[in-house]
């Protein structure tokens, strides 16, 4: 693993000029804005027979500008600025028109565009050219590196009392404020890269580096990032790398018209459970666009980390479907591992920490994949943490299934503290993953229906609701104290 690992970085160095060129590679591809107001583009479409740009700026004239065919499937437009201005104006709408090979014209959405809109009478996103003549300046530093972090675990959209999507701006001034006073130092985001499927929480990812629209503007998310800092809160974003969605009229999928641009092509390229497409971890392109996924996320917006998104569904082929992990080694060793995966993740891990040293990783693993939050240098994944996930589960398993007196305190304990040696675990009762995707959280589990009627202070306890807080209370103070090395509550 280690020398895929090191033979990939040699190919980078030698190829590239450096990884530190390499993921850098947001600033030149897709459209971007030169010094002297003329506009370069540049698309990796290896299956496409020729690219064009259209849109508001050439009157949506399919064939005006056409793309230069460089070698490696990439191509490349330069367009001279008009009177020293940008020929292409902050806001309006762009295309990139692809000739497939069968002849067809298909108007896509760059893969590298940076906002993307969706109009209320519309069910598709639009690419707006996002170049505001005054971007948003950040004013304070990053905090510190946390040795323990008390993570936020939140969703900007559902972040508000009201029945309706809430904004970046309520989250700045009506959340952050919150969450500094009950005491945490950390911020976790769901749901900030663009989606067109808001009820998949974020977790089908169309514009990998668009922040989501529907919230506010890129400047919104960025001085919230920003006001968070002055806080000394510390910001993680929910990464998904694993896999992204179905859509190809305004996601990554077929977008230079087959079906192997960005994935694998075929069965392989397939998540038979989510319904979504696996990205090639072994293709170049591939790695030069999340790469510089990770870097653009880090230095434009200034977040201080990812927890990454299906890790285990990366690890392995069989992508932990129909698998029980026992910690037997075999497991974890062998030709049901994807390499290309584990490689591409070391690598990502490699980079933050040599760029941004400060900078906090977390995966999301539920296999207890070895030395995955080791250090690269020592054959490891190069991950800070993971999240502990068996415990969440243990809660919900003795709240449906034991008597209160049946509790085994041997059971509990052994679950809280069964992790890796020398590997740092993130504690939580429950995350995300209980309280919205098809289950009820732990308060609704131990409480139910008199949660509607029996909450308040101003009528004595009944038997339900004094046990519900009490187990509530006990069951949070255990795995706060054995669960790991950090710790992690979601909204609510």
């Amino acid at each position: 693993r280690y020398s895929l690992f090191y033979n990939h970085l040699k190919n980078i160095e030698e190829s590239e000029g450096g990884l530190d060129k390499f993921t850098k590679s947001y600033k030149t591809f897709g459209v971007n804005q030169l010094a002297n107001g003329g506009i370069y583009c540049k698309e990796w479409a290896p299956g496409a027979e020729a690219v064009f740009l259209a849109g508001d700026f050439n009157g949506w004239n399919p064939f005006s500008h056409p793309y230069k065919k460089l070698e490696y499937g990439k191509w490349e437009l330069l367009i001279p600025p008009e009177d020293g201005q940008s020929p292409v104006p902050h806001g309006s709408k762009l295309k990139v028109v692809i000739r497939a090979q069968n002849g067809a014209l298909l108007y896509r959405i760059s893969p590298w565009a940076r906002y993307v809109v969706r109009d209320e009478d519309k069910v598709n996103y639009d690419w707006v050219h996002w170049n505001p003549p005054q971007s948003y300046i950040h004013k304070n530093p990053s905090p510190k590196r946390l040795k323990s972090l008390r993570i936020y675990e939140s969703h900007v959209g559902i972040a508000s009392p009201e029945g309706k999507v809430a904004s970046y701006k309520n989250f700045t001034y009506n959340v952050l404020p919150r969450i500094k006073d009950l005491g945490y130092n950390c911020v976790q985001l769901m749901a900030i890269m663009e989606h067109a499927y808001y009820a998949s929480f974020g977790y089908q990812v169309t514009s990998f580096f668009a922040a989501s629209s529907r919230y506010g503007t890129p400047d919104d998310l960025k001085e919230m990032i920003d006001v968070a800092h002055s806080m000394g809160i510390t910001v993680l974003l929910d990464v998904v790398h694993s896999h992204a969605s179905k859509n190809s009229e305004d996601g990554l999928n077929q977008f230079d018209g087959t079906d192997s641009c960005f994935f694998h092509s075929g069965y392989r390229g397939t998540h038979q459970l989510w319904d979504s497409r696996l990205f090639d971890y072994a293709n170049w392109e591939v790695l030069r666009f999340l790469l510089s996924n990770l870097r653009m996320w880090i230095e434009d917006y200034r977040f201080d980390g990812f927890r990454f998104d299906g890790v285990t569904s990366m690890l392995y082929h069989h992508h932990g479907i129909g698998t029980g992990f026992s910690g037997d080694y075999n497991e974890y060793f062998g030709l049901h591992v994807d390499e290309d995966a584990l490689c591409y993740l070391m690598l990502a891990n490699h980079m933050i920490k040599s760029l941004h040293s400060e900078c906090i990783t977390i995966a999301e693993d539920v296999s207890g994949m070895p030395a995955l939050c080791r250090p690269v240098e020592e054959g490891g994944g190069g991950f800070d943490y993971r999240l502990a996930m068996a415990i969440p589960d243990k809660w919900i398993q003795i709240i449906k299934e034991l008597k209160d007196e049946d509790w085994n305190m041997g059971n509990i304990v052994h679950t809280l503290t069964n992790r890796r040696y020398e590997e740092k675990y993130i504690a939580y009762a429950e995350s995300h993953d209980q309280a919205l995707v098809g289950d009820k959280t732990l308060a609704f589990h131990l409480m139910d229906a008199e949660m509607y009627t029996n909450m308040s202070v101003l009528m004595p306890l009944t038997p339900v609701i004094d046990r519900g807080i009490q187990l509530h209370k006990m069951i949070r103070l255990i795995t706060h104290a054995l669960g790991g090395e950090s710790y992690l509550n979601f909204m609510g």
